[in-house]
């Protein structure tokens, strides 16, 4: 199953039990241990998922974090679990100091519902104080599950999770910071811009007539851009639609004629005696003109060689192979009564 898929079913039984989980080891159980499983790593292998993990802190000996992920004999992440009720913002002080002791490059601090990643992007065996991947595991985009499954047994390389690391944390904060100065602009960002299209003196009056007006402006500029995106997939849409129906439609090589169609009704004259009308069907095709059983492929019934100068009555055997009848006229299909009533019967008796 995907990684998406898993998460997916993760989360949903995360939304059918959290009522009922109340303890820090029901939540490892039914949540934490359940992630770290579809990452690939075997919880019930002690030499790759180490519960209890020691990790000394000076002269403060047997200080041990929840859980420690290994490869090749070495910690790779370790993690630390809280209650699915409680928030993480004051958790990750006690992380930070098992960071330090170890040699792993990556730690967790989870509830089993929030996840936050840290390295140590800022300073060499120091976890850094904010997380560069943080997700919400019932609310994960496309572009989380991605970053996720660089965590996965098979996809896992120290080099390349950290090479990537520093891009998403530093995105991650800019992002922030912009959504926190369209909900209200700060001072400095005000006279940033203002101060650019204003020759005059930034007074206060003129500040507060400027929050106000850059705030508009960019909520003016993303709607437009939202909206040009919009047109623009609207309008290839459109471009796409009218090519397509201006395409010439694709002639059909099938013709049935008139002789075929009085061949059939024949056909059903003789067979109306042992089975329904209903259930006689044709299917015509640029070889012949099929006449079938319940309009099953499978169960040809006969079919109509009428295409060439000589005109055929093409009999099924019991094997389902084709034997072919010349015919003068059509009103000789009558003559092969018995082998077309027989024909029904293969099927009827299989």
């Amino acid at each position: 199953m995907p990684l998406q898929n898993q998460l997916k079913a993760l989360a949903e039984k995360i939304g059918k039990l959290k009522e009922k989980i109340d303890t820090e080891e029901s939540t490892k159980h039914a949540f934490v241990l359940p992630f770290i499983n579809l990452l690939g790593y075997d919880t019930f292998d002690p030499t790759e998922v180490v519960p209890e993990f020691t990790a000394d802190l000076g002269l403060k000996k047997g200080e041990k974090v929840d859980y420690a992920i290994f490869q090749d004999d070495q910690p790779i992440i370790i993690i630390e679990c809280k209650n699915w009720k409680e928030k993480l913002n004051s958790h990750n002080s006690q992380l930070f100091r098992y960071f330090h002791t170890t040699k792993t490059r990556f730690a967790l601090l989870t509830n089993g519902i929030e996840y936050r990643f840290y390295t140590d992007l800022e300073a060499a065996n120091k976890m850094d104080e904010k997380p560069f991947l943080e997700f919400n595991i019932t609310e994960l985009k496309e572009n989380t599950v991605h970053e996720i499954a660089k965590f996965h047994k098979s996809n896992f390389d120290v080099n390349k999770i950290v090479d990537n690391a520093s891009s998403l944390k530093y995105t991650k904060e800019i992002k922030k910071l912009i959504a926190d100065e369209l909900q209200s602009p700060s001072h400095h960002f005000v006279k940033l811009f203002a101060s650019e299209v204003y020759t005059g003196r930034l007074t206060e009056k003129v500040m507060g007539e400027f929050t106000e007006l850059v705030g508009k402006a960019f909520v003016q500029t993303i709607s437009e851009k939202v909206n040009d995106r919009l047109n623009a997939a609207l309008s290839k849409e459109a471009v796409q639609q009218q090519e397509e129906e201006q395409e010439p439609e694709e002639i059909s090589k099938i013709v049935t004629t008139e002789e075929e169609l009085e061949g059939f009704r024949i056909v059903v004259a003789i067979l109306r005696r042992k089975i329904s009308i209903d259930r006689i069907a044709h299917r015509d095709t640029q070889s012949y003109f099929g006449i079938l059983l319940d309009n099953n492929n499978r169960k040809p019934l006969c079919r109509l060689h009428f295409n060439g100068t000589i005109k055929y009555l093409g009999l099924i055997n019991e094997d389902k192979s084709e034997t072919r009848q010349a015919l003068g006229a059509l009103e000789d299909i009558y003559q092969f009564e018995a082998p077309l009533l027989q024909t029904v019967d293969f099927y009827e008796n299989e």
